[in-house]
């Protein structure tokens, strides 16, 4: 793998090559069997190959691979967009466009709120993850290694603490730091919008406080400012309902979506008020490969498949086996290596901490290699890289989770 002609600068966690996979389980070159925990970090909530979602995909091959819509639109981008439109929990008319990342989705979601709002300036927060792109990276709340060697980049963007039970960062903290933004900093009559995740998956599985959402909700409507609200990670399913910004009362302006929404096939969309989604002049929104045939095919079966019963059997099988299992780890002689944790429904963090009480960095290097060589991939995430993120498919069967928690607890209980 080191050999070939792919650039050093991505960053792989896994040194291994998969060659199949099948719901939670995965194969390697060498024939080597693994429970996937990682699942396309957060992108196969369906798992590997649902034998739907293939069946979609070739069917539709059969038909029609491409057409780029904003030239000859095709019946599949119409038909996903109407079941968006019935899928997402939002009051109101619901309009919108299909990307092929999340961070494309991000970065047309910055072009629509300039040209609704006439403003420039973004706020966003710490520990925030919403792409790799030139304008997204600045949106990111943190340097390394993502804003590295890159030079200036778009703005004005402007950073917030982000508030959760899950960090050291209170309601009454954020808003503190809000206040002073808006006397030292900038006029919020510049502001364009905030942009937050429900609940942070890269920063390490936090979930946004409530109290906090609502302040901001309407701070936003009093000020005329946008919320957008990224759920590229959080949404479809992962938190035990369709998205997490139902969990917080709140509705967003403009909702980014991504990942799990095709089944493991490239597809995002920026979606929300009709007004702002027509903000932009006739083609400017578009792109060649947005919302191809074949994704768009297996997006349709993936709503179908995420029924409200669905969801919360699902997330209700994975956070009670976490909860029961964290519990009993905490209680173990070895535990005192295991801090909180994290997030919501089937979206959960388990922290480890150093000896000495601080973010266990190298103890989760230990782990994810550890429990690969028995047959787990993990997946890291916070700030310091101390948090694993639990990312199994949620239609992983029960003996498959329990088998890979098994794993999990040994390389737990063997890092001391």
């Amino acid at each position: 793998m080191s050999q070939a002609p792919i650039s050093n600068a991505l960053g792989i966690v896994h040194p291994i090559t998969l060659s199949h996979g099948r719901n939670a389980e995965v194969w390697d070159t060498s024939g080597n069997r693994y429970i996937d925990f990682v699942g396309g970090i957060g992108v196969l909530n369906l798992g590997h190959c649902h034998p739907r979602i293939v069946e979609a995909v070739r069917e539709q091959a059969g038909k029609l691979t491409h057409s780029a819509f904003n030239a000859v639109p095709h019946a599949g981008y119409a038909q996903l967009m109407e079941a968006l439109s019935r899928f997402i929990p939002v009051s109101y008319a619901l309009s919108g466009m299909l990307t092929n990342s999340g961070a494309e989705a991000a970065e047309n979601a910055l072009k629509i709120v300039r040209a609704a709002t006439g403003r420039t300036a973004v706020i966003a927060f710490d520990g925030g993850f919403h792409g790799r792109t030139l304008a997204t990276l600045n949106l990111n709340g943190k340097v390394a290694p993502y804003k590295q060697k890159v030079g200036n980049l778009p703005g004005p963007v402007y950073h917030l603490p982000y508030p959760s039970a899950d960090n050291e960062v209170t309601r009454e903290q954020a808003l503190a730091a809000m206040e002073r933004l808006f006397s030292v900093e900038i006029d919020k009559a510049e502001v364009a919008c905030f942009i937050v995740e429900a609940v942070q998956g890269e920063g390490g599985f936090q979930a946004l406080d409530a109290g906090f959402a609502q302040d901001l909700r309407r701070f936003c409507d009093q000020h005329g400012i946008l919320l957008i609200i990224d759920e590229i990670q959080s949404g479809f399913g992962r938190t035990g309902q369709r998205f997490a910004f139902s969990r917080l009362g709140i509705e967003p302006d403009l909702l980014l979506l991504g990942k799990s929404m095709a089944g493991g096939l490239p597809l995002a969309a920026v979606v929300g008020r009709r007004e702002l989604m027509d903000a932009l002049p006739k083609g400017g929104l578009g792109g060649t490969y947005s919302g191809n045939p074949l994704a768009c095919a297996a997006a349709l079966v993936s709503l179908e498949e995420m029924s409200d019963a669905n969801l919360a059997t699902w997330g209700e099988l994975q956070e009670s086996t976490i909860r029961a299992r964290y519990q009993a780890w905490q209680s173990a002689s070895w535990g005192g290596g295991i801090g909180r944790l994290s997030g919501v429904g089937a979206m959960r963090g388990i922290e480890l901490r150093s000896a000495e009480g601080g973010p266990g960095s190298e103890r989760l290097a230990s782990l994810l290699t550890n429990a690969r060589q028995q047959g787990l991939l993990l997946m890291p995430s916070g700030k310091h890289r101390h948090i694993i993120r639990l990312l199994a498919p949620l239609t992983c069967e029960r003996e498959l989770l329990e088998e890979g928690f098994d794993i999990f607890e040994r390389c737990l209980a063997e890092l001391d």
